[in-house]
């Protein structure tokens, strides 16, 4: 196990420096050395170059904006297994750059948290900011060409979360809340942003919609773009953090884990999985299995085939995913819960990974990776350990505390996509620091049957019409609601305009690509028409409102315990 970074001990016997912004005298701090800088882009990069030398174990970031300074605070911050503390949140920067909303409006950390719990949040204020230098040291630091200080804090912080830095937003290093007032970010910071995070392609975009929305003149965006694309993007960094998982690391004891597999007509595949669970290095109290296999095709042996393991079988005549998986997790006695599909394969220590990652982060969510078969290696962004925007339902491991405060699955989505991408914003929104780790995966086989292919859903996959020239992947109702429960119209109506232009893209030779592209404009009228017609479907479903069922009484186990036993 990694040494606890956060130890007083470790705190005490280096530096923090402090780096006051603005006029006036810095207050006294008592950790370490005292600098002030311009509250500029460029002098605030320059004053960091030159204090690197003193080494320093953390810095602090502050401006009188954001009130008194508070030592104390900035130690409890740094006692935390974290990387970056701020209050961009209380300081103005929720929904900054509003540029975002053209490339990514519906991704889950774009859903700011309340300002007033401690969360996860990539916006970050460098008027109030408590950083590690380790991550100055592998990520980089501020970059001098922006002309505001919120639109370089914003791309620091969005590089940073991005490359594994583990974020939160925290209140509570505010003395005093301070007044909001408006980030008012200059559009060439907004472009800025867009340029250097996610590239020339998203720029141009980006400065098309602005001036299709009346945001930006068309011969300012044009300035703009001949401006930024003058100079290069600045190139990717390393990620932070190395893998959870060590063989010296002593096993982690004492956590209670259930195993839950809901199923339908899956049972070679289940099987399997199974045979891999009885040779786990921690066992689970119980594996807890949800059997939706139509009564004329359900076997009644399982048990019987593994006495050895803790299996207990629970049959559903209705097939559903949320009510299946609601159903054994009301059903377990663990206090934690791992989450698997009944068509993956897993490692012999799944289990221990996810309990040691729960361990070293302090945090109730632990997801992992799925290799996909057949789909080669995986996204560059899934293989970073970093704090997770997705919430896996085939590899993931929570605890029942969490789910205590977010709620169960929504049977909204039933017989629909994005059941736990619902679950996993509401225990992100619920302020659960939940750790994506690359080293903790299984191997989902992607049975020919079963699963979502029951009701008819997940018939083309994005991969599916990347490959397949008559494939289009149209959002679902379920994806739609999914959307409209969590972001504003502005948001989904930019992400709407996204699935639909992909629907012309395709990855091939440039013939198949604009073979792909020519269809995708003569079958263009019937994607709108099926994208109106399912939205109509999420507007009811959000009339009739989420069904999120709580954890009874009953549910509650005997006793509980933490990873570290």
């Amino acid at each position: 196990m990694m040494p606890d970074r956060g130890s007083s001990a470790s705190i005490d016997a280096h530096a923090v420096t402090l780096v006051w912004l603005g006029e006036g005298p810095a207050p006294a701090w008592p950790l370490g050395r005292t600098v002030s800088a311009a509250p500029r882009p460029a002098s605030l990069a320059e004053c960091i170059v030159k204090e690197s030398g003193g080494s320093p174990a953390a810095w602090v970031f502050w401006s009188a904006r954001a009130g008194t300074l508070e030592p104390e605070r900035i130690l409890a911050s740094l006692s935390g297994p974290e990387d970056v503390w701020h209050a961009g949140l209380g300081l103005g920067l929720a929904g900054f750059p509003k540029a975002i909303d053209f490339i990514a409006p519906t991704w889950m950390l774009n859903r700011d948290p309340s300002p007033e719990i401690d969360a996860t949040s990539w916006r970050l204020s460098l008027e109030a900011c408590v950083v590690r230098s380790e991550v100055f040291r592998k990520l980089g630091g501020v970059r001098p060409e922006f002309q505001s200080l919120a639109g370089a804090g914003l791309e620091l912080g969005h590089r940073w979360i991005s490359r594994g830095a583990l974020m939160r937003h925290r209140p509570s290093l505010l003395a005093v809340p301070p007044s909001k007032g408006d980030a008012g970010l200059p559009i060439e910071d907004e472009m800025r942003f867009v340029y250097y995070r996610f590239g020339r392609f998203w720029l141009r975009w980006s400065l098309w919609r602005s001036v299709l929305r009346g945001e930006a003149r068309p011969w300012t965006a044009r300035r703009i773009r001949r401006k930024l694309e003058g100079s290069p993007a600045p190139p990717p960094t390393q990620p932070l953090h190395l893998s959870t998982v060590s063989s010296a690391d002593p096993a982690p004891v004492g956590a209670r884990v259930t195993v839950l597999i809901p199923t339908v007509d899956r049972y070679p595949y289940l099987e399997k999985l199974l045979g891999q669970l009885l040779n786990q290095t921690v066992q689970p109290v119980e594996i807890v299995v949800v059997d939706q296999t139509p009564a004329d095709r359900r076997r009644s042996d399982l048990s019987e085939c593994f006495p050895d393991l803790p299996l207990r079988v629970f049959q559903l005549d209705q097939a559903g995913q949320c009510s299946s998986r609601n159903l054994g997790l009301e059903a377990s006695r663990g206090d934690y819960f791992l989450l698997l599909d009944d068509d993956d394969e897993v490692p012999p220590d799944i289990v221990e990974r996810h309990l040691r990652s729960l361990r070293r982060f302090r945090n109730e969510v632990s997801c992992g990776v799925a290799l996909e078969d057949g789909a080669g290696p995986l996204p560059e962004a899934f293989r970073v350990l970093r704090a997770s925007d997705v919430f896996p339902a085939g590899n993931s491991m929570v605890s029942r505390a969490a789910l205590e405060e977010s709620g169960l699955f929504d049977l909204a989505y039933e017989r629909g996509a994005r059941a736990d991408a619902d679950l996993g914003t509401r225990l992100y929104l619920s302020g659960q620091l939940m750790v994506l780790d690359p080293q903790v995966e299984v191997l989902h086989r992607h049975a020919p049957r079963g699963g979502l292919r029951t009701h008819g859903a997940r018939a083309v996959t994005y991969a599916s019409s990347r490959k397949k020239l008559l494939h289009r992947q149209i959002p679902g109702a379920t994806e739609l609601y999914l959307a409209k429960r969590y972001f504003s119209a502005s948001q989904v109506r930019e992400w709407l305009w996204l699935q639909a232009v992909a629907t012309l893209a395709f990855r091939g030779s440039r013939v198949r690509r604009a073979l792909k592209a020519a269809l995708g404009l003569i079958f263009l009228p019937d994607t709108l028409q099926k994208l109106r017609r399912r939205e109509r479907d999420a507007d009811a479903m959000m009339a009739a409102g989420p069904r999120i069922p709580t954890f009874s009484a009953e549910a509650r186990p005997r006793s509980a315990a933490a990873p570290d036993g």
